[in-house]
């Protein structure tokens, strides 16, 4: 079900919604920038995925890289 929202913006930016998006775009433009901030979904399968590679003993190069980079962070910060 969709909702009809309200907002204020400054005209400059209105202009350049309408020149860049065009009509009748906007509102799923602006839907599609913020469903990541207000829709976890894709982190909860993210996060099961990787819940599901450490219970089977399989990580991914992807995972592996990922748990490198957050352990040099961790590094730097700990120096």
């Amino acid at each position: 079900m969709q909702k009809k929202l309200t907002i204020t913006i400054d005209e400059e930016i209105y202009k350049g919604l309408h020149r860049v998006i065009g009509r009748g775009k906007i509102s799923g433009f602006i839907e599609n920038l913020v469903r990541p901030h207000v829709h976890a979904s894709h982190l909860d399968a993210s996060y099961r995925e990787l819940a599901e590679q450490e219970a089977s003993g399989s990580e991914s190069p992807e995972t592996l890289e990922w748990v490198e980079v957050l352990t040099g962070d961790v590094g730097v910060i700990l120096e």
